[in-house]
Formats: structure tokens, sequence, C-alpha cells
């Protein structure tokens, strides 16, 4: 069969089999979490605004997926793999559009709610660098639009903390938080692998929350009070482990989830709200420049090694000049010639200069 060459090329898979299982998995466990919210938990916003935020959510990855593929000349990733494709490529938006609404509060605008859902979303298209050889998103999404809608509408919050536990009593107040870390923790263990990234945020938070006791007066109970709040389970096994735009290496994920916690600590000593999520949007900031800069300095070694594998460029040999001969004097002139007239004229010169005696 020949195959037209204008014919878009076949996409390559967005994500690897593990990955789709952790955001499967994420996306049910999100989706559940809304559910129970909105049934008996005691969640703020109206219960029609999931609706809206997920349904934006799939308009900008759908729209942005097709004017991608459109300027790569490539099919688009959601086409060719039926209704398990387009589900599958939908997980991100769903989970991007809930947190958005879930963890924003925002009184009754809820175009404000939309607008954040649109700039997660719209992001991953943006802000991007090169990761062996693709392009890949940098900035955590949902935590992106959360910080946006939190810098210009300074009249937004984030949800309150308690509307996870509202209507909760006695034991139940510590079983909601135990499911969620023992789902997040199998998630994160099995399929993400990034518990150094956790581990390396437990633990800095602990040491912030020490270091600005100690310097700045703060109660360290209260500060570390914090931990024991639904909300920072979130956070902590679903959103600073998102693996589209964290590290994987060991290293990497110490530095960045440390690096979240010393910026939270910072941020939050200046008096900062809401420095969780700052702090991650900077970390995630620092390593899309990171990344960047590992991107040009490749560059440059490669030029560098090309030019040094070149083979030497030929000399140019310039033959040597021509000598050419010396035009020959003028007997006459020189007083060399043998012609009668020149010797007549010789001899009357010589005789009016005269000899000497």
């Amino acid at each position: 069969m020949t195959v037209s060459a204008n014919q878009p090329t076949a996409a390559a898979p967005r994500h690897n089999a593990k990955v789709i299982t952790a955001l499967r998995r994420f996306a049910i466990s999100i989706s559940v979490l809304n559910i129970a919210g909105y049934t008996f938990l005691g969640f703020e916003q109206p219960w029609i605004w999931p609706v809206f935020a997920v349904l934006t959510a799939y308009t900008v990855e759908i729209s942005l997926e097709f004017v991608s593929a459109k300027v790569d000349g490539r099919a688009p990733r959601y086409a060719g793999g039926g209704f398990k494709g387009m589900v599958e490529f939908l997980f991100p938006a769903h989970i991007t559009g809930l947190a958005v609404n879930m963890l924003t509060y925002v009184n009754d605008r809820v175009w404000v709610m939309l607008f954040g859902v649109i700039v997660a979303v719209g992001a991953k298209w943006v802000l991007r660098a090169p990761v062996k050889g693709r392009m890949r998103h940098y900035m955590n999404p949902s935590n992106f639009g959360i910080a946006i809608i939190l810098l210009l509408f300074p009249w937004a919050s984030i949800a309150p903390p308690y509307h996870f536990t509202e209507y909760l009593y006695g034991p139940a107040d510590w079983v909601l938080p135990a499911i969620i870390i023992t789902l997040g923790t199998l998630l994160n263990a099995k399929l993400t692998n990034r518990m150094w990234l956790i581990m390396a945020w437990l633990v800095g938070f602990v040491l912030q929350a020490v270091i600005r006791g100690i310097f700045l007066g703060t109660s360290i109970p209260a500060a570390l009070g914090m931990m024991t709040g639904v909300a920072f389970v979130l956070f902590t096994n679903y959103m600073v482990t998102d693996p589209g735009t964290s590290p994987s290496k060991r290293s990497s994920q110490i530095a960045f989830g440390g690096g979240v916690a010393a910026l939270y600590g910072v941020l939050t000593g200046f008096g900062i709200a809401y420095g969780i999520f700052f702090a991650t949007a900077l970390v995630c900031l620092i390593r899309g420049g990171y990344l960047w800069g590992l991107h040009f300095l490749d560059k440059q070694r490669e030029a560098a090694a090309k030019a040094a594998a070149a083979p030497p460029a030929p000399v140019a040999v310039v033959p040597a000049p021509v000598p050419v001969a010396a035009a020959a004097g003028d007997p006459c002139q020189e007083g060399t010639c043998f012609h009668g007239a020149c010797a007549s004229k010789r001899a009357a010169e010589t005789k009016k200069v005269g000899v000497p005696g």
C-alpha cells in the first residue's frame, strides 16, 4: 500500500504504560473524592462547577493537541486509539480540572476558576523544555493554575481546609487521611517512583518549621500542625509528585522536594500566604530553566566536537613571483656607447670642464 507524502505521521505515545496506569488511578481517586466531597464531606463550591471544570479542561486539551498536531505534521494523540485512547489522553485534563476547582475558592465567580483551568492546561503547550530529545512541559499544571489565580485575584483563596472533613466526626477524621496516605503511597511507590521526592519534601518541611521557630519565633507545633491536614496529605501524595513535571533520578528528586520545602519556608518567613503553591511553581520554573541550560550546553558541546573532528582546511599555496628582468639602461646616456656623435659630444664636454692640474 502506498502512503501519501502528505499523510500525517503517527504520534509518539504520550505516556508509557506505567504512567498511564498511575494517571488512571489518580483520575479515579480524585473523581471519587469529589463525589464524596459533594455528597458528605462538605465541599464548598457549587456541585456543578466540577462539571464545568472538566469540560473546559477537555476542550482546551483537545483543541491545543489538534493545533500542535497540525503544526508538527502528525496525527493527534487522541486519534487512532478509539474511545479508550481518547479517555487515556484526557486523564491529565480530567485531573487538572477537578484539582483546580477542588483546591480554590473564588466565591461565586465561576469564570475565575475556569480561567485557572485554561491557564493550567494551556501552559503545557507554552512552558516547555527539551527532555531527552522531546519537548516536555515543566510547570505542574494544577499548581500553576492555582498560583496564577492567587496572584491575579487577591480576593481569591485556596479552598478552606475544613471542607475536606467538615461533616466527619470521631474516628472518621482519621480514616479519610489514612486512606489517602495509603493509596497515595502505593501509587508513588509502585508507579510514579517518587518516594525519594516525598521523603525530601517531608524532611525539608519539618526542618523549615524548626528553623522558622528558632530564628523567627514561629510556633513550631503550629507550623508542623499543617502536616495533619487533608489538604497537605493530598498535596504531598498527588500534586508535588506529578510524574510529568518532577524529576526521576534520586538525587534530582531529593533536590526538587527539598527545594519546595526550603522555598516554602522562605516565602512563609516573609509573610507570603499560600507559599506552598508559589514554592512549587518557583521550583518547577527553576527546573525548566535548568533543562534549557542543559540543552544549550549540549548543543555547544556537539558543535565543539564536530569542529574538532572535522579535517583541517587545505592550506593555499601561493606561487612565488616570477622575477622580471630589469630594463637595460640607455648606453648613450651612460656614456658607454660607441656612436661617433656621442663620442664627439663627450669630448667637447670634457674640454669645457677641464682637467685639474
